[in-house]
């Protein structure tokens, strides 16, 4: 990890990493920093971090027909048809569509190679996770969504983006991940979204169990000095890192300071 709360996947002179274990005739993706997947233990924080939201919306949509956009490797769109009615994960990327095509197989669930921009088919819900600071034109992306979903009973948009005021260094005004385009403070976020639907219920994602004690040692006992002058960073990290799950996380609504939230999600309806 060592710092949990600074992405440092993009270093061009790391050593490539694949995902481990997948089953027979799936190929492994690499893991760029572009997207989070599983079966990748130094990826596990990230993972279990997008992980704890897909599981909060699997809840939500129960019986209903759900696209997930930019769903990348495929986890969430399997966790989400546990639930759901149908469940289509749309991705440009062909190795990532491939790859979960060939690997989450299940009833109700299904895999189209599109662009988030031009996805047609009408859903009662649309979940964007972790994507929309990557493009250019969020307010035009956002309306075709409200799109999709206005012939719903029951229409619902689940977005999500990092939050800039935890993400970028202390004192930098954006993190240095070369994908994104724009990275959002709280206000600026729900701004964007009031700005295209009538309702917008707003959380944040906060560290939990063992990442809430891990960020109050570094903050206040000076943990990074500490295990890098007795040396055991990596192997402190080895085993850290891949024991971090779900419950190390906690969804608060925004009564809560979403100044210090990790990430903003919202459901928005038109």
């Amino acid at each position: 990890m060592p710092d949990a709360e600074t992405p440092t996947r993009t270093d061009p002179d790391a050593p490539r990493i694949f995902q481990s274990g997948q089953p027979d005739g799936v190929p492994p993706l690499e893991l760029t920093g572009e997207r989070t997947l599983p079966d990748v233990p130094e990826e596990n924080y990230w993972y279990q971090r997008h992980l704890v939201v897909y599981d909060w919306i699997r809840a939500r949509v129960a019986g209903l027909d759900v696209v997930d956009m930019a769903c990348g490797e495929g986890y969430g769109s399997e966790l989400l048809a546990q639930s759901a009615r149908e469940v289509v994960g749309v991705d440009a990327n062909p190795e990532a569509h491939e790859h979960a095509r060939l690997k989450y197989e299940r009833p109700g669930l299904r895999f189209a190679r599109d662009l988030v921009e031009t996805y047609p088919d009408p859903a009662d819900a649309v979940v964007f996770l972790q994507t929309i600071e990557h493009v250019t034109n969020p307010g035009e992306l956002l309306e075709h969504f409200k799109t999709l979903v206005a012939g719903s009973a029951r229409p619902a948009v689940f977005v999500s983006t990092p939050n800039v005021l935890t993400l970028a260094p202390e004192g930098a005004e954006r993190s240095g991940n070369p994908w994104h385009v724009h990275e959002y403070r709280p206000e600026e976020f729900r701004a964007l979204l009031d700005g295209h639907f009538s309702e917008v219920e707003l959380f944040g994602l906060f560290h939990a169990r063992r990442l809430r004690w891990h960020e109050l040692a570094i903050r206040h006992a000076g943990w990074d000095t500490i295990h890098a002058k007795l040396r055991i960073t990596k192997p402190f990290y080895d085993r850290f890192t891949p024991a971090i799950s779900v419950r190390d996380f906690d969804l608060r609504p925004a009564a809560a300071d979403l100044r210090g939230a990790l990430d903003l999600v919202a459901i928005c309806r038109p």
